[in-house]
């Protein structure tokens, strides 16, 4: 009998913690200002502008773009903001889009997927977005 008010003890016990733990990250979450992607997001709904679901599934595209993000993904000079970019690939020609950390890194990326893809088939939607 002992044994099992301990047990019923610990387990309030540990609901009561994990019920503060969960309302202080809550709480921090609502103090953060929102992201304002107002203008990315416009961009994105012009159907004239590749989005990564436009991906084609053909063999070229596909391997064309994994040897770009392989490439992005193994410098690990870049920031993690430069190994997330996104990389769409649509009949030979590739699209960046997505923030990197400086105009070198920017470049770097740009660069990568100009000795895949080669460097006319390339449009860079890249933008630089600083620490702050």
């Amino acid at each position: 009998m002992k044994s099992a008010l301990k047990g019923m003890f610990q387990m309030f016990l540990f609901a009561c913690l994990l019920g503060l733990v969960s309302s202080t990250a809550s709480a921090q979450d609502s103090t953060a200002p929102a992201a304002d992607n107002t203008k990315v997001n416009q961009r994105d709904k012009d159907k004239a502008q590749p989005t990564a679901d436009q991906q084609q599934e053909n063999q070229p595209d596909r391997e064309i773009a994994r040897k770009i993000r392989r490439s992005i993904v193994q410098d690990k000079g870049l920031s993690s903001y430069a190994h997330n970019v996104k990389v769409i690939a649509q009949n030979g020609m590739v699209t960046l889009k997505g923030p990197v950390r400086s105009d070198e890194e920017k470049s770097a990326v740009e660069a990568k997927a100009a000795e895949v893809a080669g460097a006319d088939k390339v449009t860079s939607q890249l933008e630089v977005k600083p620490k702050q």
